[in-house]
């Protein structure tokens, strides 16, 4: 009796495990498929949005609904900590889609990507100053945010890609100053000289520069270029008259040089850059009418 169970028992655990191995989107459309990943997707449920993603990328590789989602799984990648992935995802769409619908926002996002990339979890509460960590990643956000305003001017991006490159100019000037501290208090004046140099003829107009001159000011007088040092303190004058630095001798120390109750504040840190949260759900659109 027992051995005419066993079969059947078999039989039954076969047919279960071949029940799980079903994929429900078999025979699912084009618009089907790409319809229920935007859903995960909007939802947040990013890993099976890119697992839908990826079916659709396979089984229709061609069409207004395999083009958007490779938009729309590099935007996953993304907000599922995967920058990696979402860089190569955005190489992938220019390869298949250059200079086509869609290409304003791959660099957009490309420089999202790389824009958040040195933001960490307490920077909001800290006040972290962005210029104080490594600024490659910023560079590489400011020059997609360039050609994105450049070569499609009107995007529905440019004027968030605007905001954002000023914002990263200051960054930039800012990490150029805090690395001329940095020098300075080693010793090496002329490295210290060399960044402060950089700030004034790539960043005018930041306020990094009158940083970069007051620093000018105390390395040429303790090298004893009185000349320089006093040229230096006229331009500090006559374009910032009511500077601090003019009544506080530099202290390579200090952040910006200065005591904390008389430093200036900088637009640099993330708890200043009220708009960063502004598109926290962005999700592209415009290649299909939902």
């Amino acid at each position: 009796m027992l051995n005419r169970k066993v079969p059947i028992l078999a039989l039954f655990l076969l047919f279960g495990c071949a029940s799980n191995d079903l994929d429900k989107t078999d025979g699912w459309t084009a618009q089907r498929l790409y319809q229920e990943a935007r859903s995960e997707l909007s939802v947040g449920n990013y890993e099976t949005a890119v697992s839908t993603y990826q079916k659709l990328s396979s089984r229709f590789p061609f069409g207004k609904f395999a083009q958007q989602g490779s938009l729309d799984v590099a935007y996953a990648h993304w907000k599922n900590g995967d920058s990696g992935l979402a860089l190569a995802s955005l190489d992938r769409y220019n390869k298949l889609y250059p200079n086509q619908k869609g290409s304003d926002y791959a660099l957009y996002l490309r420089g999202l990507i790389n824009f958040n990339e040195n933001q960490t979890l307490f920077s909001s509460i800290t006040g972290e100053d962005m210029a104080e960590r490594d600024a490659e990643a910023g560079r590489v956000a400011f020059a997609s945010f360039k050609k994105l305003v450049e070569i499609y001017p009107g995007s529905s991006y440019e004027k968030d890609a605007l905001q954002r490159m000023r914002f990263l100019r200051n960054v930039l000037a800012e990490n150029e100053a805090h690395v001329a501290r940095y020098y300075m208090r080693r010793k090496a004046y002329i490295a210290s000289l060399n960044r402060c140099k950089v700030i004034l003829n790539q960043y005018q107009g930041t306020q990094a520069v009158e940083e970069a001159l007051a620093v000018m000011v105390s390395i040429y007088q303790q090298l004893g270029l009185v000349g320089l040092s006093n040229d230096s303190l006229e331009v500090l004058k006559l374009n910032f008259p009511a500077s601090p630095y003019l009544a506080h001798q530099y202290d390579p120390y200090e952040r910006g040089g200065l005591p904390k109750k008389i430093r200036r504040k900088t637009n640099t840190t993330w708890n200043e850059f009220n708009f960063v949260k502004s598109l926290k759900n962005l999700i592209p659109e415009g290649l299909i009418e939902d």
